[in-house]
Formats: structure tokens, sequence, C-alpha cells
């Protein structure tokens, strides 16, 4: 009896002993690893100033810990890559350069398969370091995405690791202009360029939306949306949490359809693009042509650290020329096999073989398109591995089409393009007609498949009463965005591992008054359901009725999630600062480092603060525009059975747990409909309409208000443009209108005038 007590109470101290360690691990660990990460990214692109990483990075001696990593072959092919050469630091990286990315997986290895995060985190410091800085960051970024003991940890966002992605080069100029003077600056300039100097010695620089020096054609006024520096950092995110180069068997069970989600996640942003394009006037999405010239160009205005501009691209751009014609031949070549594939319903690669033809086959259709088919040497043990494999990476190859050659540029020294970025891509007007033709290659596979019968989209029992959505309200605002990382240390703020001067740009963007979707649904059962809501357009930019067919791809999706229906009527209540995988403005830096040293449970701060900090959908970017009198849209919902997917763990969405919580990119990943259910097939209007599913009209309005950054560019520069009737006198201080002799009278005949 003695014996069992102690055994028991032993087992009892064991408990308590791992759950304290649990807690320990959520609150203290955590608390180090965020903190030696936000020193790891910090002002990357000059000589780390922190002592403890650089003591770090000199007495670890990566080319002897060949057993401090899980797989051998990782190091030894990363030491080997070192003795070849790699990347110089200070050179621009880019995925789409095949030496380059070859190195940039090979850092991503290296980190990820370390045996513990002490591996982990010396590795990472002997590569800040010594290894390129673009390189490090994006394999630390990817690597903190996927280790298991990353998890929780808050990487900063990329427009504030490398501002020069995000900010226009000639704000960045006044920045280091305001350094070099230490903030002596005439007044008069401060005013026309829009600089001000808060009482907390802080320099705020005005990025004028209205300056029109970069404006080639009418898809400048979708710059506010474009250049968003949320939306693009969403499209990075996504592109970290699913690279198109790794291997399924490093996602974890969660991430088993990241080919369909992103497929998906392209789809939606065509159509977003299209909502907004519809805001201000312009036409449908026109698909990429490689035998037309590009009509519409693009100028990023954007210059690297080391003093690169990103190349403008002129109107009228020739796509085919003379040094890319094989480019060109090569995408054209793939994608015709992989079109041909979808009508035949397979495809063969390396002798084996696969299907086409069912729903989950769209996996494999995701791999053909934005990645390619992992080798499996248990089927084909016969493949050669030197063999350049079909069908790689064909996105890329498109692009090498548009911008940076990769069959025959500097494998070094390049010259990336807007759309060799991912943090830039989708402000190029270019990417969206490019998706597009990548996008239908999706529609036509969807095209194979069976419209949704009755059965499939009818819930029995459920029937949504009636939809009330309040008043939709769009508008500018201004943001506030730390760049100090773009403006060089002195050696005294390297010392004090702080930078005296703080700058921050002004951005004009969209955002909308918060509003309630209130849905109210009749059931004669008690059911897990999942529901669906979507908004779209009713209307084309002519006024024009759009077809359901047609108009079925330009839904976007507002919000997904999990309901427990209950006998009887439910109300159910989203507001919009609650819908699913929405972020709000990012915290900065320098706050979230503020909050972190004087908190001791992150937990918290990870479930309120920093909700879908990595995954989120701008929350502002929830509605498009709209137009000042109202712009007609459609609302769309529909509640379905919650068809769950197998070995699916539900409590993973429960906030109250005592562990990090999982962020999904969508909810309804949980259930087997595929994703963009019910629009992602065509519609047969005959079945389609069902009572579990409801269409409203609704209107978004957008409220005009007036800027300082116009009213101060007008004051500044306009009014000394309009010269024709005017002229100077003795006294320069002054300006008189006179009757100039070029004066031509519009009523005199051009034969009576006297020349």
């Amino acid at each position: 009896m003695r014996a069992t007590v102690i055994l028991i109470l032993g087992l009892a101290a064991m408990a308590m002993a791992r759950e304290v360690d649990n807690n320990m691990s959520v609150k203290t660990d955590i608390k180090e690893k965020q903190t030696f990460i936000l020193k790891l990214l910090n002002h990357v692109t000059e000589p780390c100033m922190y002592k403890e990483i650089v003591d770090i990075a000199k007495t670890f001696k990566i080319e002897q810990g060949v057993d401090l990593y899980t797989k051998t072959d990782v190091h030894k092919r990363f030491v080997k890559m070192l003795k070849f050469g790699v990347l110089p630091r200070g050179e621009v990286f880019t995925l789409h350069i095949d030496r380059q990315l070859d190195e940039v997986v090979t850092m991503f290895h290296m980190l990820y398969y370390a045996k513990d995060f002490e591996t982990f985190i010396k590795t990472a410091c002997w590569m800040r370091c010594y290894m390129n800085e673009g390189m490090f960051v994006y394999a630390l970024t990817v690597a903190c995405r996927h280790r298991e003991d990353c998890k929780g940890v808050i990487l900063p966002p990329p427009y504030e690791i490398y501002p020069y992605y995000f900010v226009r080069a000639d704000v960045i100029q006044k920045a280091y202009m305001l350094k070099m003077k230490r903030g002596l600056i005439d007044h008069k300039l401060c005013d026309f360029y829009g600089i001000t100097k808060t009482d907390k010695d802080v320099y705020i620089i005005d990025e004028n939306v209205y300056d029109k020096r970069v404006c080639l054609n009418d898809e400048c006024r979708l710059r506010y949306f474009t250049e968003d520096i949320d939306l693009n950092t969403y499209y990075y995110y996504f592109h970290v949490d699913h690279p198109f180069w790794m291997k399924d068997t490093i996602f974890d069970k969660y991430k088993t359809r990241r080919c369909e989600l992103t497929l998906y996640i392209y789809q939606q942003i065509l159509a977003r693009y299209y909502l907004e394009r519809l805001s201000n006037g312009l036409g449908e999405i026109t698909t990429l042509s490689w035998n037309k010239p590009i009509r519409k160009g693009y100028c990023p205005w954007l210059k690297l650290h080391n003093g690169v501009f990103l190349p403008t691209r002129m109107n009228n751009y020739v796509i085919v020329r003379d040094d890319n014609v094989d480019v060109v031949t090569v995408a054209e070549t793939y994608e015709r096999i992989i079109r041909e594939a979808v009508v035949k319903g397979h495809i063969e690669i390396n002798g084996k073989r696969f299907e086409l033809t069912k729903t989950e086959d769209i996996e494999t259709l995701g791999k053909l398109i934005y990645g390619k088919i992992d080798k499996d040497v248990t089927t084909t043990p016969v493949i050669d591995k030197h063999r350049v494999e079909a069908y790689r990476y064909l996105l890329i190859v498109m692009k090498a089409c548009l911008g940076l050659n990769v069959f025959k540029s500097d494998k070094y020294f390049v010259v990336p393009s807007i759309l060799d970025q991912y943090q830039t891509a989708l402000r190029d007007p270019v990417f969206y007609k490019l998706q597009k033709r990548l996008v239908n290659i999706m529609i036509l596979f969807k095209r194979r498949l069976p419209c949704y019968t009755k059965e499939q989209l009818l819930f029995p029992g459920v029937k949504i009463d009636n939809i009330v959505v309040d008043k939709l309200v769009t508008y500018f605002d201004d943001y506030l965005m730390d760049m100090t990382n773009a403006v060089t240390l002195t050696d005294e703020e390297m010392k004090k591992t702080k930078s005296d001067m703080v700058f921050m740009v002004r951005k004009r963007r969209l955002n909308h008054q918060p509003f309630k979707v209130t849905i109210d649904v009749m059931s004669d059962k008690t059911a897990d359901c999942v529901v669906r809501i979507f908004l779209g357009p009713k209307e084309d930019h002519l006024g024009r009725l759009i077809d359901i067919n047609k108009n079925r791809l330009n839904m976007v999706e507002l919000d997904s999630f999990l309901y427990k229906m209950t006998t009887g009527r439910n109300t159910i209540v989203r507001d919009s600062k609650e819908m699913h995988n929405l972020v709000r403005d990012r915290m900065m830096t320098r706050d979230l480092w503020r909050k972190i040293d004087g908190m001791t449970d992150m937990r918290d701060l990870l479930v309120k603060d920093l909700r879908n900090y990595m995954t989120g959908f701008p929350t502002r970017l929830l509605l498009p525009k709209g137009h000042v009198g109202g712009m007609k849209m459609m609302l769309y919902c529909i509640v379905t059975p919650l068809r769950l997917v197998d070995n699916m763990d539900l409590t993973l969405l429960d906030t109250n747990r005592k562990d990090l919580v999982m962020d999904f990119r969508s909810t309804v990943l949980l259930d087997k409909m595929p994703l963009g259910f019910p629009f992602d097939r065509r519609i047969d209007v005959t079945m389609f309409f069902t009572p579990n599913m409801k269409f409203v009209d609704v209107k978004i309005f957008h409220k005009k208000m007036t800027c300082d950054m116009k009213t101060r560019w007008n004051r500044w520069v306009l009014k000394h443009y309009d010269m024709v009737h005017m002229t100077s006198i003795d006294d320069d201080k002054m300006f008189v209108d006179v009757d100039i002799n070029s004066h031509v009278d519009r009523d005199v005949h051009l034969i009576d005038t006297d020349f």
C-alpha cells in the first residue's frame, strides 16, 4: 500500500513538473526566442550590432557540426556550397535564379533540420554574420514558420525588415537627407516635401500619392490597392507558408491541401482586384498574350539598398524579342502540355501516370502549375536524378518572359523585375494578367467536373430567413509605417544598438467603417454546419448585369466559419472585425519589443493583439472602394452541413487552450467540400437555388475626404504650372494676369490672323 502511495505521489509530482515545464515553454522560452529572432532581423543590411550574436557566430564551427543536424547530407551539401562560393553580402537576392534558389533552400534545410533550438539559433547567428542578408531573412522566415519549436514566434512584418520593397525611392532619399543634416532642414522645404517632426524626435515623411511623375496610364488609379503594404505582406507570408519548392514531407498534416489553397488564393486575389477595378471605372482583367505588346506599363519607383533601381516597364512593351524567344517557347510548351493533360484527364511524368479527373486531383494540377511533382523513388527507382524535370515552376518560366531571364542572366549580379519578388509582385498590373492565364487552367479543370446537384447544395430542414447588412462605407485614412531600417546607422548608434533618429513614412490607404452582417436561420434540428459569406459585383463597368456563370469567379469570400445550429430560429451576427482570418493593423516592431520586455506570459498577447498576425488578410481591404453614390453589389450566404475532414482535431480552434493556438487561413479546410464552394464549378441554374442560401443586394458608398497631401501639392506645384496667362513684372514677388501676345481668340478665323 505504501509503495502504491509513493508511486502515485511520484507520478503526480512528475505531472506537476511536466505542467510547470510546459507553462515555462509558453511563458519564458517563447519570450526568449522572440527577443532573439527580433535581434537577428534588425537592420539586416548592416553588420550585426548585437555582441551575443557576433560572439556565437565567431565561436560556432558550422563546418564541423555534422552531428548537430538530423540529416547529414544537408550539412555536407551546405559545406560543399560554401567551398564553391555563395551569393555575396550586399547583392540582390531573388528566388527565380536557379543557383540562388538552390543556395537559399540549402540554408533553409540547415535551419530546419537542426536537432534542437540551440543549434538552430547558432546556425542562424552564423548565417546572419556571413551569408547574404536577403537569403538569410528568407531562409530564417520560412524556417520559423515550419519548425515546431518556433510555434508562437512572431516575425517582424517584411516592410519593416526591408523597407526598400515598400517605400518609394524619393521618400528614402529624403530620410537620408535628414540623417546627414541631423534633422536640420529648411522649413519651407519640409512643408513642400511633407516632412514633420514630432515632440518625440520622430520624423514623418509623406509618400505623396498625388505626385503623378510615375503615372504611365490609368492603372495608376489602383495604386492604393496594389501597393498596399498589408496586401503585399499577406501575399508574401502565404508564399512563406506554402513555398513552391518545398516537398510535402516537410508540411504538417494540417496543410495537405496546400496546392488547392494556392490555386484558390490566386483566384481570390484576382476577384478582389476586379472589384477594385469596377470601383474605378475600369473593365475586366485582360489575359496576358505572348504575341501582343503589353499596352500598359508600370513604374515601381523603388530603389534597393545597394543603389539598384527596379526597372520600369514602359507602355506597349514587346514580350517576344530576340533574346528571350526560347524562354517564351518553353513557357508556351509547358502550358500547352498541362492544358492537354487536363483535357485528356491524365498526365505522365517519368513513366508515372497522374489522374486529373477527380475533385482531389486538383492537388496534382496545383503542383503542375506552381510547383513540381515530387519524385517517388519507391515506384520509379530508375529516375535519373540529373535529368531536368518537366513542368517545373511554370510561373517562374512565365515571369522570365516578362523580366529577369533565368536561363541567360548572370547567376549573381542581377536586376530583378518587380515580379521576381514576392513582396512586390502584386504592385505590377501585369501580375494579374499573368495569373488570370494560369487560373484559367484551373477553370478548365473544373469544367470537367459535373455541376453540383440539388442534394450537394441542400441542407434539409434549414432555411435562411433574412439577411441584414449595415451600411457599407469606405474612406481613405493615413498610416505611419516605420522605415528606420532603411537608413544606415552611425558608429555611435551601432554601439548603442539603437537609432537616434526614427523615420516614419505616411501612406494613404483604403479603409472602411465597421459593419455587421446579421443572418436569421430557421432549423428543425441541432447540427454542426459551415457558413460561407461571399461578396460580388452585380453589374460590370458599363452597368450591365453579369451572368451568374461568368460572375461566380468574381465572388470574394468575406467570411467562412463553423457554427453550432440549434432547433428553431438562429440569429448569427458577424462583425467585420471578427470575420475569419483577418488581421488588423500590425503592431510596430519597436512596440512589440517593448511589450515583450514588460510581460511574463505571451499567450494573451498572441491570442488578442497578434491574432492572425502571420496569415491574416487585412481587415481594411475587406470591401472595395465603391462609388460616392453607391456601387451595386451582391452579398451571398449559404449554410451547409459540416463534412469534417478525417482525423481533424477541432479543439485546435479553441482559443481557451493552454498551449498555443493554430492559425488556419481558411476554416473551410476542415470541411471536405472544395474551396470556393459552391462557386468553384459551373452553375446549373435549374438546380442551384435552395432554401439554405440567399442573395441580397447591397451598396458600397465611398466617402470622399480632403487630404493635406493634395492641397499641399496644389499650393506648391500646380499653381506655377499654368503659365499661359501669366507673366512676371519687375518686382518678382508677385504675379499678375495679362493678355500676352501669344493668346489666340478662338472666335477669330485663322485666315484673318497676322503671323
